[in-house]
């Protein structure tokens, strides 16, 4: 490698870690935001509620989105939990009293009654952390399990997508190209073309 090849080759190195710098950001990118957002319907620690009805007003309205994470409970806190037998049905309402053994005492803001289960630990989704109003409808969207297997594709396509070649760029030459043709490289007609079979003695 002469001393002209080396600058060469570490500027070709550059403009291609250049140019998948931002594949590798997006990619970090939707990595953090997956583990910070990835739902508990696909094994997460996000769970995210669309308020539906009165009983956590004035704290909550319908059609707020609330982000619960899993982990830590206490009395005070708002939790969302899956009470037994109602299927994938969620309540989003405060612990006022009892214990991860025992279960934990539920009750909505605007409730003047308990609620009738006594969650444990493994039937909270989790405990609220964010609070968005009136964001239902883009929260039904995230919610989706669907919503989250298209941008894992989308994002594995982006990386994994084949990128354009770039030109051989020949670093003797001042100008990364071609050399112009000098007088001793025009072509010679006589030379360049082969003989016809007939002319040949």
């Amino acid at each position: 490698m002469t001393a002209t090849e080396a600058p060469a080759t570490g500027a070709g190195l550059l403009r291609r870690l250049r140019r998948h710098a931002g594949d590798a950001l997006f990619l970090v990118t939707a990595l953090v935001v997956g583990w910070f957002l990835w739902p508990t319907s696909l094994g997460g620690c996000t769970t995210l509620t669309i308020v539906s009805g009165h009983s956590m007003e004035p704290t909550y309205y319908t059609g707020d989105l609330v982000v619960a994470r899993c982990g830590g409970y206490q009395v005070g806190d708002i939790v969302v939990y899956n009470p037994p037998d109602v299927g994938e049905a969620r309540v989003i309402h405060r612990i006022v009293g009892g214990d991860a053994a025992e279960g934990w005492v539920i009750q909505g803001d605007n409730n003047d009654f308990l609620d009738p289960w006594q969650p444990t630990d493994e039937r909270i989704l989790g405990r609220a952390v964010l609070h968005l109003p009136k964001v239902g409808l883009v929260g039904t969207v995230l919610v989706s399990p669907i919503t989250w297997v298209s941008l894992l594709l989308v994002a594995a396509a982006l990386v994994i997508w084949p990128s354009k070649p770039e030109p051989e760029v020949d670093a003797a030459l001042p100008d990364g190209g071609a050399s112009p043709p000098t007088e001793g490289d025009e072509p010679d007609p006589e030379r360049d073309v082969a003989p016809h079979p007939a002319d040949v003695v």
